[in-house]
């Protein structure tokens, strides 16, 4: 691949055999563009509707849910065969809607393109559609254009292109067509360059097209985009294993069962259909309409704050996050440059340090500085939501805000001191001069001639060491002192300045008491300084305490930037990110995979890096075992967006292919919604195991009772049907309302759950076992006891004990470790309203006698009732002691 910023404009114009003075002849265009292809974004070919929709029934736990349906079908049970089905059904056709709403991002890259572009073939200027575009075609730029393919620029005139797009660097660029650049010059230092995509916001300038379509900047970033695959988010991964762990549970079950009822004498039949319901009471069913319940109430929750999933898993991927990747440009700043702070020489011998604003006013000499940088300048202000904004580049219009906010606005000062000439700014010279006619009153005090007030001020901006050999004095308290040693303390002064990130312009002025005449470099001779400004892209306001809850929440904030690295590690600074070391893209390429991963796991700050080293950046991390959020506005952050865990992006200031590429994005651009989509995130996961523990927990003592009481040589304690309204009804309802728990004190105090960790976890698994044989025994020994003493009532009463044990169980493990009166029984309304509907439910099947018939049950009598109740809430007794043994062990 060639490195054209290291060609000179004459090698490039050779190594494509292009003329700098004729172009391309049509022919040879023509030539080029079938070798090449139009200019254009090519898409990969989509997966088709019927893979995606076969890929949705693939996964583990929909095989075993399958599997149960069809047996369920073969015996009889139409019901239960129909409503596995229905749910599989529902959760494949939302698999399906997103995954084909997902592949959108280049159709959006496409919106890039550009309708037409001047170029020179044949000798003449023409007007050519930009997809005619080929390699060695010469074409035009002017302020305004988006550029339409890479190109080596032949020559520029104040040319300055704005590379957020690519770079994420918020100021524009500099061009100039005489350098030569080093081969290993980072893309944002390519001055000699401009790429498809980017905008031109100053100047004009003419190049040569280097590469077209998917060979740009801009189609690497598609192709990278092509070949990314998103990886499954924690939940699946741990849902995949549960199926298949589950599965195999329900074989050994079927066996089992069946196999224990032939030795006891049973039917062979009546055991094959227990077997089997007791095996589908080993799957939970239920799980993939609560999880995507459970997503989609959080997504409905996020977009009330200002956040819109576009995926549902990844609500809750971000509950599993333990690093944030973020971009610095429009993410943790806010893309629009400021007036940090206007250094100005006291007569002491060092520097006063003003922010801009009415006190600043109150010295002169800040006056006049403010004053000298709203005139010498070609942003316009203008009044947006009553607040001052600007049109133009982004310093001058920093210069401009600057000066209005202090009181000083750009239009009263050109009415009372109209520009009549000026030396525009140029990439050689690194200054700008205006030459002005006072008319009236400037508002701030003007330097004097001696005793007469001036005719004409002129004022120059530029590089500091551009005007320092300029000058013949610094304005210090209304009086000229030669410049001597305060060249030292203005460069000292500056480098300090540099080194916090801060881009900075000196400014100086000159008077006359007639007009000058022509105005030319020599009039920029002589002047005098009167101080430096310091500009910075400022931080949201929101970002500080959003990346500081963050770190509280055991998660990693890691800033990857296209800036510079003093700048990025000043916003580091700022943020109160540790940062021990700083990677540039120069050092990433000399890493190897596997040292980047080792390398990665230390590093908050990576700068001056371009698209393809983000992508290896979220690589690096995953590869390490993290779940990576990556956030981001630009094209070059689309990549990342895409590969990782969880891609959330910008909506105001988030261009449409990023937006495309993200699981979610903040309609806000408040980069705090993140903070609050990791705490839903957190809830959800937290609802989804409350669930899992509820439901295991359940299933597990109905198995319980089935095996021990066979063994102990009772019948079938519970029939087929019991089971099945136990697992579809008793378990669903109150399962369903755990998935609106709202979150519990301290969720964001804790680390994120360990992405290497299945589901159940050493605590969750010891509930299940320890609740789950509670359950049992108590319903086996009052179902043994009456069973014994041959009373009618006594399967009733064990499986309606069963029914009110899991309803007092669901209650008790709506917290984790609070007790359930400190969080308030009425917390949760959906849950208490399930358990009394259920409560209602399972009344009627007890004394209904057309139910009775269906469900093999007999009228309990008013002592049996009263038995039941209290035997059911035994265990909501026991969970709420061992939460207090909890407590007590945690706390020390």
């Amino acid at each position: 691949m060639t490195n054209w910023h290291s060609l000179s404009a004459e090698q490039a114009l050779s190594e494509l055999a292009s003329d700098p003075i004729t172009g391309l002849t049509t022919a040879e265009a023509h030539l080029r563009w079938q070798r090449h292809g139009p200019n254009l974004l090519r898409e990969k070919g989509a997966k088709s509707p019927g893979r995606i929709l076969w890929e949705q029934f693939t996964g583990a736990m929909v095989l075993v849910l399958l599997a149960a349906a069809v047996i369920s079908l073969l015996l009889g049970e139409y019901r239960d065969a129909v409503a596995i089905i229905v749910i599989v059904i529902l959760n494949a056709l939302l698999g399906f809607v997103q995954e084909f709403r997902a592949e959108k991002a280049l159709r959006a890259l496409q919106k890039l393109a550009i309708s037409r572009v001047k170029v020179k073939r044949n000798g003449e200027v023409q007007e050519i559609p930009a997809s005619a575009l080929v390699p060695g075609d010469l074409f035009y730029l002017e302020a305004g254009n988006l550029v339409p393919a890479d190109g080596r620029l032949l020559t520029s005139a104040n040319l300055r292109v704005l590379e957020s797009l690519l770079t994420g660097e918020a100021s524009p660029v500099d061009k100039n067509a005489e350098v030569v650049l080093p081969e290993a010059t980072a893309l944002g230092d390519r001055r000699n360059m401009v790429y498809k995509g980017t905008t031109v916001v100053y100047g004009r300038g003419m190049a040569v097209a280097v590469a077209t379509g998917m060979d740009t900047e801009l189609g690497q970033i598609a192709a990278m985009m092509q070949m990314v695959e998103p990886a499954p988010t924690p939940l699946q991964r741990r849902m995949a294993a549960l199926g298949r762990t589950l599965g195999l549970m329900a074989l050994l079950i079927v066996g089992a069962v069946t196999l224990l009822g032939l030795w006891h004498g049973e039917d062979i039949k009546t055991m094959f259909l227990t077997g089997v319901s007791l095996a589908v009471a080993a799957i939970p069913e239920g799980l993939p309409a609560v999880v995507t319940i459970a997503l989609a109430l959080g997504a409905q929750r996020m977009l009330r704050r200002r956040a819109l999933v576009r995926r549902l898993s990844a609500v809750e991927a971000l509950g599993s996050v333990t690093k944030i990747c973020t971009d610095k440009t429009g993410t943790l700043t806010q893309n629009r440059m400021r007036v940090a702070a206007l250094a100005l020489p006291q007569p002491g011998g060092g520097f006063q340090l003003a922010t801009p604003g009415v006190a600043a006013t109150s010295c002169p000499e800040t006056a006049l500085l403010l004053v000298a940088g709203a005139l010498c300048n070609d942003a316009v202000l203008r009044r947006e939501n009553e607040k001052w904004s600007y049109v133009g580049d982004p310093t001058e219009g920093a210069l401009l805000v600057a000066a209005a906010d202090s009181g000083y606005k750009a239009p009263e000062l050109e009415r009372a001191c109209p520009r009549v000439a000026e030396l525009p700014f140029s990439s050689e010279r690194q200054r700008m001069s205006t030459l002005h006619r006072l008319e009236g009153e400037l508002g701030c005090p003007i330097p004097k001639l001696g005793e007469e007030t001036p005719a004409y001020l002129l004022f120059c901006k530029g590089a500091l060491d551009r005007l320092l050999p300029l000058s013949r004095g610094v304005w210090v308290g209304g009086e000229v002192q030669p410049l001597g040693e305060w060249q030292e303390k203005l460069e000292r002064l500056q480098a300090e300045l540099s080194q916090e990130g801060l881009r900075v312009l000196a400014l100086a002025f000159r008077h006359w008491s007639s007009a000058p005449g022509v105005l030319d470099e020599e009039g920029e001779r002589e002047l005098l300084l009167l101080g430096l400004v310091s500009f910075k892209d400022p931080l949201r306001p929101e970002a500080l305490a959003a990346v500081a809850t963050c770190r509280q929440a055991g998660i990693d904030p890691v800033m990857i930037t296209g800036d510079h690295p003093a700048t990025a590690l000043a916003v580091a600074r700022e943020l109160g990110m540790e940062t021990q070391r700083v990677l540039t893209g120069k050092d990433l390429d000399s890493l190897n995979p596997e040292d980047l991963a080792a390398v990665a796991e230390g590093v908050t700050v990576f700068a001056r890096v371009a698209p393809a080293h983000k992508l290896k950046i979220v690589e690096a991390l995953q590869r390490n075992g993290h779940i990576v959020a990556m956030t981001g506005d630009g094209v070059n952050d689309a990549p990342a967006l895409k590969k990782a865990d969880i891609g959330v992006a910008m909506g105001r200031s988030g261009t449409d292919v990023a937006k495309e590429a993200a699981d979610m994005v903040l309609l806000d651009d408040n980069f705090a919604t993140i903070v609050a989509a990791v705490e839903e995130g957190r809830v959800i996961y937290d609802n989804i195991k409350k669930f899992l523990q509820y439901l295991m927990t359940t299933n597990f003592s109905e198995i319980l009772i089935i095996l021990v009481g066979l063994l102990g040589g009772m019948p079938v304690p519970l029939t087929p049907l019991q089971i099945l309204w136990v697992n579809l009804v008793t378990d669903g309802l109150p399962a369903l309302a755990l998935s609106v728990e709202p979150a519990e004190a301290g969720v964001m105090h804790r680390p994120p759950v360990d992405p290497r960790s299945g589901i159940f976890t050493r605590r969750l698994a010891g509930h299940i076992l320890w609740a789950g044989v509670f359950m049992a025994f108590v319903c086996l020994a009052v179902g043994y006891w009456l069973w014994r003493v041959q009373a009618a009532s006594w399967q009733t009463v064990l499986f309606s004990t069963l029914v009110f044990s899991q309803l007092a169980h669901v209650l008790a493990i709506r917290t984790g470790t609070a007790s359930l009166f400190a969080a308030g029984c009425c917390s949760n309304p959906a849950v208490l309203g399930a358990v009394l509907l259920t409560v209602v439910l399972q009344l009627l099947v007890v004394y209904l006698p057309p139910l009775q018939g269906v469900f093999c049950t007999v009228s309990l009598s008013r002592t049996e009732l009263l038995l039941v109740f209290i035997l059911g809430s035994l265990i909501f007794w026991a969970v709420e002691v061992e939460k207090w043994l909890y407590r007590r062990l945690t706390t020390g």
